[in-house]
């Protein structure tokens, strides 16, 4: 028995000197190397333009669109190469269409109004085209940060001051549909129109493609200047380098 014990403890004791003399040593972990990241710095984004809001009463026609141009600065989290943080500038326009509709944009007027004049000569294809600087922030998620592909969504605001509004009327024609001269019309002026822009914005997709959608807080027109308009937008988006 007490041979036993003294070979048990011995045992004990060499154990012990051997895990004291062979330290475990911790691993490191790992660092990804995101310099050559897709960063998805270029956006173009064409889609549907809706308003919301927008009276029974005006002629909308067709597929009315939104085309938006943007270059953002994509800057990953440390602690979580998935994420990341984008912003910069762009360029966003949107192009609303009426038929048999006067747009009185440089009319002396306090309120922008929509005339139907379907019962006299008038333009087949009325436009009304707003653009904007815009400068959109996004809180982004990737599936594979170091490829850029895989599932990608992204969710943000953007800010934008008006830099352009116009109206562009073609194609004369009487009460009848017959054409009277076929020739465009342009006019410009800024005085209805809210200046500053604030929207909220969504993208989830894979790769270089995703939808987007888009709504506006602010609305379109100044207060009292006509109906409370919210514009909103949803298409696809084309991302890359």
């Amino acid at each position: 028995m007490k041979k036993i014990l003294l070979l048990s403890i011995g045992a004990f004791f060499s154990i012990s000197l051997m895990a004291q003399e062979t330290p475990v040593t911790p691993k490191k972990k790992e660092k990804i190397d995101l310099s050559n990241r897709a960063n998805d710095h270029f956006l173009i984004q064409l889609g549907y333009l809706g308003w919301a809001g927008i009276p029974d009463t005006l002629n909308t026609s067709g597929i009315s669109k939104t085309i938006n141009v943007y270059f953002m600065f994509d800057f990953p989290f440390k602690t979580n190469p998935h994420l990341s943080m984008a912003f910069g500038p762009g360029i966003a326009s949107d192009h609303m269409l009426f038929t048999k509709t006067n747009i009185g944009i440089k009319d002396p007027t306090p309120t922008l109004r929509f005339t139907n004049v379907g019962d006299t000569n008038n333009f087949k294809k009325s436009k009304l085209a707003t653009v904007y600087l815009e400068a959109p922030v996004e809180f982004r998620y990737a599936t594979n940060p170091l490829t850029g592909k895989g599932l990608k969504a992204a969710v943000g605001v953007k800010v934008g001051t008006l830099i352009n509004a116009h109206t562009r009327n073609a194609k004369l024609q009487n009460k009848s549909g017959s054409d009277i001269n076929d020739f465009v019309m342009k006019e410009a002026s800024k005085n209805f129109f809210n200046k500053i822009r604030l929207s909220a914005m969504a993208r989830v997709g894979a790769g270089h493609f995703s939808l987007f959608g888009s709504y506006s807080f602010t609305p379109l027109l100044n207060d009292g200047a006509g109906p409370v308009i919210r514009p909103f937008s949803i298409g696809l988006t084309l991302s890359g380098l």
